[in-house]
């Protein structure tokens, strides 16, 4: 009965957090309908500017001296977008709708040395601007380098600024379908010299019509990744894993089938020899089952590693229902916030839970932990990050009324959760069912060849897992380090499900093996041979960063920061399911041998 009602609170959780979170995401959406007359104001939004290579190292539009309205205005923003580091206010710009304008003045400045050098240190580090128009992302660069002068005499590169954009906007009847903003070459100012320069800033607009529907308009910034030769490479990356996962299924049945069962029917079969020569796994009867060290840490990794996974499927769900579309004006980042701060009585629950089965009583360390356990580091990271995000002045830094927000989810939401799963996983705990009687003092463990032990162990249960799904972590990596989208969520979540998969069939090998050598600590090992997979996640980046273009202390902190973050969250889901996998192994093979 205390069954049947736990499992049916936690299914009416789980349905409370699809509905709320769905709410949430369709919340952020705009509020207006998206239809306008003819001459009616669509506001045209100034978002962020940025050098091209460094996606993390963005700056308010305005910090450079662009031509600005009487009043800079900034837009009440969410959660979400906030911590995607865009920062919108109103521009000058008029694009009013259906409204064609040709080479209209926006302003006459005149730049001062200062502003030259700024804008020439722009040019230098391939500066782009973004905005949005009726939700729409557009982008420009600043200007241009010629490396080559055709001017005699003059010798090195040639910086040059843009000072006419050209918008080109589609609509449907009375809605705006596609915009874009085109830097035009042909009207440039050159500002090499360090000397005072006038220049009279313009801009055109450009109207036509479209047969594409409003329903569609956001799928032109998903087509690329959507190309037949993306979609061969895509393919290819998952017939690979799923070749690396049938023939690690066949190699481990065929070692189940021919040695384990083996083993089984001469345990089980009352032989008085092979019970009196007790070797192998089944010596280990009276230790497999003794409870590890630091038992509360480990049952905070399972509630961590528990609440992240339930994290990523949440996740993919509001990827398959279209609330985590391109450019959602932050839904990404809001999500993640709010689902983790609903699951965490997930994780107070199976911290709990569990706790109660190996320690019984002070339960309350285990949930302790669970709460300090991701939270804690990520914190010190994110507090790191924001330190030198605020010294350069980026758009990545938080504002103090955020970190307010975000620390009243934290304590108003996560917390009380926390301990409301902690206290449901202890009320309906139950005992820890293990098929055989644990001995008083310990058996020896052998000495062990190298590739027995947990570095080797580790290298393997790694190594095999990542090999799977490398193509699909590069393009990961290209669309949060880079300006490539990715939307192939059906082939990630095919990915992720083989990982999951190979991760829980290989740690269960690897026990197995370790229990052959008699050595019964398989506990640990289950989670740091699960977990190891994202050790090679992380040393991919390094890999990544050194290849690509990125450069400056502001990029390189935040891209190895966050990705140390990723791949510790990815370190306790992993390991959770390999040692998942491994209690249901060991289980099931002492189940099967009759034991005293």
């Amino acid at each position: 009965m205390a069954r049947e009602m736990r499992l049916v609170r936690m299914k009416s959780f789980m349905i409370f957090l699809v509905i709320f979170v769905i709410m949430v995401g369709n919340g952020e959406s705009s509020l207006d309908n998206h239809v306008y007359g003819f001459g009616d104001h669509v506001p045209l939004f100034a978002n962020k500017i940025g050098p091209l290579n460094n996606p993390s190292e963005t700056y308010q539009f305005f910090d450079l001296p662009f031509c600005s309205p009487d009043t800079i205005i900034p837009q009440k923003e969410s959660l979400g977008e906030v911590l995607n580091g865009d920062r919108l206010t109103n521009s000058p710009y008029e694009l009013r709708f259906r409204e064609n304008k040709d080479m209209v003045t926006l302003c006459k400045k005149r730049l001062t040395r200062y502003d030259v050098a700024q804008f020439r240190d722009a040019i230098k580090n391939e500066f782009y601007f973004q905005m949005y128009y009726d939700d729409l992302p557009l982008w420009a660069f600043i200007g241009k380098v010629e490396e080559q002068s055709w001017i005699s005499n003059v010798t090195g590169p040639r910086y040059y600024l843009f000072k006419h954009v050209d918008f080109d906007v589609l609509y449907n009847e009375n809605q705006v379908i596609e915009v874009r903003a085109l830097s035009n070459p042909s009207y440039a100012v050159d500002i090499t010299d360090n000397v005072e320069t006038e220049v009279q800033f313009t801009y055109s607009v450009l109207w036509n019509a479209t047969s594409k529907q409003f329903r569609n308009r956001m799928d032109k910034y998903s087509r690329s990744s959507l190309l037949p030769e993306h979609l061969q490479v895509h393919w290819f990356s998952v017939i690979n894993s799923v070749a690396i996962v049938a023939l690690l299924t066949g190699f481990l049945l065929t070692l189940f089938l021919r040695t384990l069962k083996n083993d089984i029917m001469r345990y089980s079969g009352g032989d008085e020899e092979a019970d009196m020569e007790e070797v192998g796994w089944k010596h280990l009867h009276g230790d497999v089952f003794r409870y590890p060290p630091r038992a509360s840490l480990l049952c905070a990794i399972l509630g961590s590693g528990t609440q992240l996974l339930t994290l990523v499927f949440f996740i993919f769900i509001l990827a398959f229902v279209g609330v985590l579309y391109p450019f959602a004006h932050g839904a990404l980042f809001s999500s993640l916030v709010m689902i983790y701060a609903l699951t965490a009585v997930v994780a107070g629950h199976t911290a709990a839970s569990f706790h109660s089965q190996l320690a019984g009583a002070e339960w309350t360390r285990s949930v302790l932990l669970t709460g300090i356990l991701f939270l804690g580091p990520v914190l010190v990271i994110f507090s790191i990050l924001n330190t030198v995000a605020i010294s350069y002045r980026a758009t990545s830094a938080l504002p103090f009324g955020t970190m307010v927000v975000i620390f009243l989810i934290w304590a108003l939401i996560t917390i009380p959760l926390l301990i409301l799963g902690g206290i449901i996983g202890y009320t309906f705990r139950s005992e820890f069912q293990a098929p055989c009687a644990t001995k008083r003092v310990p058996s020896e463990i052998p000495q062990l060849v190298w590739y027995r032990r947990a570095p080797a162990q580790m290298f393997l249960g790694g190594l095999l897992p990542f090999s799977a799904i490398f193509i699909e972590l590069h393009y990961i990596y290209t669309s949060l380090w880079g300006h490539k989208i990715y939307t192939i969520h059906s082939i990630l979540f095919i990915t992720f499900i083989i990982l999951i998969i190979l991760t829980g069939i290989l740690t269960a090998g690897l026990t197995y093996f370790q229990l052959s050598a008699e050595d019964h600590t398989w506990w640990w090992r289950s989670v740091f041979c699960g977990g190891s997979a994202s050790i090679f996640m992380y040393c991919y980046s390094i890999y990544f960063y050194n290849q690509s273009s990125m450069s400056g202390f502001l990029q390189f902190s935040f891209f190895f920061g966050y990705n140390a973050c990723i791949c510790y969250a990815f370190f306790l889901i992993l390991g959770t399911v390999g040692f998942r996998a491994s209690l249901l192994f060991v289980r099931h093979i002492y189940h099967a041998v009759k034991l005293e």
